[in-house]
């Protein structure tokens, strides 16, 4: 019998963020081998991919350790069982998909093609509003005057 209240502790989330960031790269990188249209030199989009990948790993790895230690939640799908404000989460609201975007442009980079650049677009908007805005109101409700003071002080992306 599945547990009502802990189902309901839980954004409600359209896409998980895994997916939607992975899958966007898969596409990204299937429509450029289809039709590949070069946007820089192979060697400065291979830096400057490597670097952003890297970039973007580390700052994912950062949060999650900051995450583990507050004792919550790093999957979504999960109630959130801290507020959590120090580590990264001083600079940004967001910095698991912060890195998930640096992931993803630094593979648009190095994948060094138009079309993983043109899904930037759509992805940034799915993500903010079919899973940012509801963790927005998600973390609101639950956290009351905390999460909105904590909304002003740091800004949702950078």
């Amino acid at each position: 019998m599945p547990d009502l209240e802990r189902d309901a502790d839980r954004p409600d989330i359209l896409f998980f963020p895994p997916i939607l960031l992975g899958g966007t790269m898969l596409l990204g990188f299937v429509l450029d081998w289809l039709h590949p249209v070069p946007l820089l030199p192979p060697t400065a989009a291979r830096l400057i991919g490597g670097t952003l990948f890297v970039c973007g790993g580390a700052l994912a790895y950062s949060a999650q350790r900051v995450l583990r230690r507050a004792g919550t939640n790093i999957s979504p799908n999960q109630p959130t069982l801290a507020l959590v404000i120090d580590g990264p989460y001083r600079r940004t609201r967001n910095p698991l998909y912060l890195a998930g975007m640096c992931v993803c442009v630094g593979v648009a980079c190095f994948v060094n093609g138009v079309a993983p650049f043109l899904l930037l677009v759509p992805l940034v908007a799915l993500l903010d509003w079919g899973i940012v805005q509801r963790e927005e109101r998600y973390l609101s409700a639950k956290f009351g005057e905390a999460y909105r003071v904590y909304q002003k002080q740091v800004r949702r992306w950078l």
